[in-house]
């Protein structure tokens, strides 16, 4: 009884193989007849048949010719790297003026971070103009820390001070430091320091510029005539609401909303198709090109460098009225060196370019949320309707009471943990791995007549910075201060 079954339990084995193994030569379409041998390499002969070719299963159900090498770009990707932005040099640059949007900064490096998890080689540089102190430097050092193994991956932040005299020049610092390092890094980043950029937003835009190179032939030059462009978006929560828990449904119909994008309807007048034929099933631009932001290639940088007209390595003055320059004709200059002078008509003239199946990966968070509330008449959307109230906004001289100061601040238990140990400094000091502070700031007149106080805080805090990197990133008592 014994053997029977286990003759029984041999034949059942043999019979689900035969099943599996069918099942799979149907599935490559592979034809079963006789005896098998092994045929040329890369296919197999089964029965004397010639191989027959596996039935295609296309990505996409439309007829896009042009697109055909870029599914098999994604799967060459995934089989020979883990992440698109595995091994990628990227050099970030952030206009940060002062700490009114450092609640905002902390998150864009957060995720920039996330960018050196995902296995990039990110630098970020901080155009500043305050200097930061020890005891902040030293929390965020704890933070930003990059942990993934891969020699190609990193994350650096460097503090690069400026003179307050720069005021909206600021944000011209990054275009110079482009082009300093252009052969030294893959893309590069200019934001301002309320954008929350995250990894997907950078392989979405890896993704479809190669896609975009390819759309109109691998042409270079024609190539560099376009660049895909960003989209902020914000929440559209009630104006005059403070969500509580006992309110929290007053945000039930709160969602994602393009306050620079409202004119209806939206197509065409807040997005349009791009008018070039090559890309205009594909792609769309925004009436509204400000982005607060752009990414490029090296490649890219380079063509707009050289491009007749465009020369966008020059540092220039956004377009002023010819009586009074002094007023901006083309938005501000952060507006200028973000968007206009790259995509205006009557400069660059490179054209936006987003993808109408990605374009939601091409959205960044613009973390202030409070642009939506002061578009429209009197300062809001249906402001122009019978009866509506006029928007208020603050003039900067109110003053409000903060929240309840028990609770604990990030910086205050950082501070409470380090003085609850020991300080202790190796001999030798180890080698310091953290945030950088660097005096970029020119001494010329606008420095001179900074105030007495700026210019000795300056003096105080670059040296406890340098006394802080000397140790090793040990922080003294002397140190351990509650405030930025």
């Amino acid at each position: 009884q014994q053997a029977l079954l286990a003759i029984m339990a041999f034949l059942m084995g043999c019979a689900a193989m035969a099943s599996m193994i069918i099942s799979r030569a149907h599935s490559e379409g592979i034809e079963l007849g006789g005896v098998g041998t092994a045929g040329p390499v890369g296919g197999l002969r089964a029965g004397g048949n010639q191989p027959k070719q596996p039935q295609s299963h296309p990505i996409i159900d439309r007829q896009l010719p042009a697109l055909q090498p870029i599914p098999e770009l994604r799967s060459q990707t995934k089989s020979a790297q883990p992440s698109v932005l595995d091994g990628v040099r990227i050099l970030v640059a952030i206009a940060s003026y002062d700490f009114a949007q450092f609640i905002h900064l902390e998150e864009v490096l957060d995720a920039y971070l996330d960018m050196c998890a995902a296995g990039a080689k990110v630098d970020v540089v901080v155009h500043e103009t305050q200097p930061w102190s020890v005891a902040l430097i030293d929390l965020l050092n704890t933070r930003l820390i990059c942990h993934n193994p891969s020699p190609n991956a990193g994350f650096t932040v460097t503090v690069s001070l400026r003179s307050p005299s720069l005021r909206l020049n600021l944000v011209d610092c990054h275009r110079k430091l482009f082009y300093d390092r252009l052969d030294e890094y893959d893309v590069f980043i200019y934001s301002e320091d309320d954008l929350r950029v995250t990894p997907k937003t950078v392989m979405a835009y890896i993704y479809e510029t190669t896609r975009v190179q390819q759309l109109v032939g691998g042409d270079l030059k024609r190539a560099s005539e376009f660049n895909v462009g960003i989209v902020r978006y914000e929440y559209n929560f009630p104006p005059d609401v403070v969500i509580t828990d006992k309110t929290r449904h007053a945000s039930l119909n709160t969602t994602r909303v393009y306050w620079e994008h409202s004119w209806h309807p939206p197509i065409p007048k807040s997005v349009d198709f791009v008018p070039q034929p090559e890309l205009s099933q594909h792609y769309v631009h925004m009436q509204n090109h400000h982005q607060g932001m752009f990414i490029a290639t090296r490649d890219l940088l380079k063509a707009w460098r050289d491009k007749p007209g465009c020369n966008f390595d020059e540092i220039r003055q956004r377009p002023g009225m010819k009586d009074r320059p002094s007023q901006p004709t083309e938005g501000t200059q952060r507006v200028w060196m973000s968007s206009q002078m790259l995509h205006g008509g009557r400069h660059c003239n490179v054209q936006q370019v987003i993808p109408v199946d990605n374009f939601g990966q091409l959205n960044v968070l613009h973390l202030p949320n409070k642009n939506y509330r002061r578009v429209g008449k009197k300062g809001r959307l249906g402001g122009n309707k019978e009866g509506a109230k006029e928007n208020e906004f603050s003039d900067g001289s109110e003053e409000f009471v903060g929240a309840d100061p028990s609770l604990l601040s990030a910086l205050y238990l950082h501070l409470e943990i380090k003085r609850a140990l020991p300080i202790v400094v190796d001999d030798p000091p180890r080698e310091y791995e953290g945030i950088h502070m660097v005096d970029d700031i020119e001494r010329d007149g606008g420095f001179n007549r900074q105030s007495r106080e700026y210019k000795r805080e300056l003096e105080v805090r670059l040296k406890a910075f340098q006394d802080y990197v000397a140790r090793g990133g040990v922080m003294l008592e002397t140190d351990m201060i509650d405030e930025r």
